[in-house]
């Protein structure tokens, strides 16, 4: 049964590492949320490693740079873990060819930045879409416009055959108090069209394997059950936690906050009714990190 908790301190002491969604836990798109910090901080300080997991379908140096302008401090995290790291190296692979044509804005260029770690990566190439071999989403062309705008495009490219390789599987994000769409809005459109879209970031299993990677690079590996996922998306934090068999803590105030009827902390029989509905149950809940 899920516990409403009124601080992580309340369960830290069960877990050794955190996978720590951002946008909606730690910030907000514009400014850090200061309780959110301090407690990362005191996590770190009895020991504990903390991995920002994060469906960001860009570089993890970016992520850095952008928790820095935010002002997310370094000391408050250990390693990052993005949708976009885990998406490059397939796209790299060339999971959906050579010749792709890009869904996104212009701020999403680091995509395509050649990976390092690769032996062999393929040369990719963006082009027009009647010229490409696959799609690669990293974001809506705008994020605030309905996603349904791209069904043109999308039937051409399901015509064709064409794969969706989807860098943030995340639909919405709320930055300060504007709702934005991401690209899982998109992949999403496109498959229930009949095309083929491939995910990468939460809830879907690559994520997790480089997050464990990342505790392993930084000579911190932790056993499953010593890890708590904590996230705002109870279909990307909240599931996929689950499906690694990890423990969650949801943050009820995040994307959910209306529905959950969370203030400072949910509202209980607004809460049951939400996680019914969603036939999911997480370890904890609680309405903001702290």
């Amino acid at each position: 049964m899920t516990r409403i908790i009124d601080s992580l301190a309340e369960i830290s002491e069960r877990y050794d590492a955190l996978f720590c969604d951002l946008w909606g836990c730690v910030h907000d798109g514009v400014r850090a949320f200061p309780a959110a910090v301090e407690a990362l901080r005191a996590f770190k300080a009895q020991g504990g490693a903390v991995v920002l997991l994060t469906n960001a379908p860009r570089p993890r140096a970016s992520v850095a740079k952008q928790l820095d302008r935010l002002g997310v401090p370094e000391d408050c995290w250990d390693v990052i873990a993005t949708s976009g790291d885990s998406a490059r190296a397939a796209m790299f692979e060339g999971v959906v060819g050579r010749r792709v044509w890009h869904i996104g804005e212009a701020h999403d260029a680091p995509f395509f930045e050649k990976m390092q770690l690769l032996e062999h990566p393929v040369e990719i190439e963006r082009v027009e879409l009647a010229e490409a071999e696959g799609i690669v989403c990293t974001g809506p062309f705008d994020p605030h416009a309905d996603p349904a705008v791209m069904r043109p495009q999308f039937l051409l490219a399901k015509t064709r055959g064409l794969k969706l390789l989807c860098a943030n599987p995340d639909i919405v994000v709320d930055r300060g108090e504007t709702r934005e769409w991401c690209a899982g809005a998109l992949a999403q459109l496109y498959a229930e069209m009949g095309g083929e879209s491939l995910y990468f970031g939460k809830p879907h299993p690559p994520i997790y394997d480089l997050a464990r990677r990342r505790l392993q690079q930084i000579g911190r590996p932790v056993s499953d059950d010593r890890i708590l996922a904590v996230g705002d998306g109870i279909r990307t934090d909240v599931l996929g936690g689950m499906g690694e068999n990890i423990d969650t803590l949801f943050i009820t105030g995040g994307l959910a906050r209306e529905e959950t009827g969370t203030a400072e902390q949910p509202d209980p029989a607004k809460l049951a009714r939400f996680l019914t509905d969603a036939e999911l149950e997480p370890s904890y809940c609680i309405g903001m990190l702290r």
